[in-house]
């Protein structure tokens, strides 16, 4: 499997983020770094970027108002209508994404499955 040259640093980066956030897991799901809450995956380190997990409206909305989120293709195959990728060239720009991170954590915790 080969891995885009971002993903290592963006888990160092959303490693030190998110891991600080009480019941916040990382582990490895199919060959991506994962995150998780409740045993739930709210976020995937993949394809350069970041998938986030959220309401279909909000992620909808996310898409349309920027330019650096796209529908989340977890090795090239689509996903659900919930999942968004985050794009960032410079894997510190996560840090301004965890109002979206906190975001994912509730959703996730809300849903059911």
């Amino acid at each position: 499997m080969t891995t885009h040259p971002l993903d290592a640093s963006h888990k160092a980066v959303l490693d030190g983020l998110l891991l600080k956030i009480r019941g916040v897991e990382g582990a490895d799901m199919t060959g991506l770094a994962a995150y998780f809450v409740g045993k739930k995956m709210f976020a995937c380190i993949c394809n350069g970027g970041v998938g986030i997990r959220l309401s279909a409206g909000d992620a909808a909305n996310l898409q349309f108002s920027n330019g650096n989120v796209v529908p989340f293709q977890p090795k090239g195959r689509p996903s659900t209508r919930e999942w968004v990728q985050i794009n960032h060239e410079n894997s510190t720009d996560y840090e301004k994404d965890l109002p979206l991170f906190e975001a994912s954590i509730a959703f996730v915790k809300g849903t059911k499955s």
